[in-house]
């Protein structure tokens, strides 16, 4: 997507720093994650649990864990994140980032009704009346397919199937016609035909209001489907960035390139899956030159040295490249 002259993108990331601080130690979680999402894209954040993909969403939305220091920059529209007040922070991200979480029975409160979490939330943010909030929101849950949304309004998230409580979560997302939404592994716990809808509700977010969007998730089937670019993160770093088309049909690292060698294809019920060997260092474990060198078969002396990211890949014998 070709950004206009003269205009910030919705969210630019340069050189992403975020550590767990605790008793004195700093302990790297994301390193120089740099990266731009404009109007009506949507972009991948992909990899195994604990490459630091929540981590960075988080970051970015405002609501990073206890003990977490952050350092680089996140702009929202040209405007920098990193040294706004809190308060003020809280305040823009509320209006203008939307956040999809990933399991929305830990998410919602349990002991208030949904319609009070909406119209608290549309209050604040939007200066509306109790009433207008309310109206508002029951036609958000209409928008986002909940048949009879102002009745689901007084019911609490433990009455509602798994499907429509992520309805509800998107529906709370884009209540405040955000300009970045944030999707965090939005159908992991959903079977595939809700799936399917949930992506359908949210590309149909995309057209109508151009709104960007930052996708987590570790399922390349939902990047083919539905995202423009990818980020392949891997202990903290991104390790390949490009078209997400290009990331699936070619991919240059072979961490990627590991990551489709280790999906199911369907017909192919004899066809051997390709593992990954070994896992993800932990956190204050990584080495000291590739990250990736100690599961990777191309690792050689060079991998001692840790590779800058060159060309969208991370890598000393990048696929289809001589070795740098």
């Amino acid at each position: 997507m070709t950004q206009a002259a003269g205009t910030a993108p919705v969210l630019a990331v340069a050189d992403l720093d975020i550590a767990l601080v605790q008793h004195g130690r700093r302990v790297s979680v994301v390193t120089a994650m740099s990266f731009i999402v404009e109007a009506g894209e949507a972009v991948a954040l992909v990899g195994e649990s604990g490459c630091g993909k929540s981590m960075t969403a988080r970051a970015i939305a405002g609501v990073p864990p206890a003990g977490v220091a952050i350092a680089g920059s996140i702009r929202l529209a040209g405007q920098e994140l990193t040294t706004l007040p809190p308060r003020e922070r809280r305040r823009l991200c509320g209006r203008q980032i939307g956040f999809v979480f990933q399991e929305p029975m830990t998410s919602l409160h349990p002991t208030l009704t949904l319609g009070a979490q909406m119209v608290d939330g549309l209050r604040t943010h939007l200066g509306l009346s109790r009433r207008a909030a309310r109206d508002r929101a029951a036609d958000l849950l209409d928008r986002v397919g909940i048949p009879r949304g102002r009745n689901v309004l007084d019911a609490h998230v433990h009455e509602l199937s798994g499907g429509m409580r992520q309805r509800v979560m998107i529906a709370m997302a884009i209540s405040c016609g955000p300009r970045l939404l944030i999707a965090d592994e939005p159908t992991t716990a959903l079977d595939v035909t809700i799936q399917a809808q949930v992506l359908d509700l949210l590309a149909e977010m995309r057209r109508e209001s151009q709104v960007a969007m930052l996708y987590i998730t570790h399922d390349l089937e939902v990047v083919a489907q539905f995202c423009d670019r990818a980020i392949v993160m891997y202990a903290g770093e991104a390790v390949e960035t490009g078209a997400a088309t290009d990331c699936l049909a070619h991919p240059r690292h072979p961490y990627a390139r590991g990551l489709l060698d280790a999906i199911p294809v369907l017909g192919r019920p004899d066809a051997r899956l390709t593992p990954i060997q070994g896992q993800v260092p932990p956190l204050g474990q990584w080495p000291e030159g590739c990250r990736f060198a100690p599961r990777c078969a191309r690792a050689d002396a060079a991998c001692a040295r840790h590779p800058a990211l060159h060309d969208g890949v991370r890598c000393w014998h990048p696929a289809g490249a001589a070795s740098r």
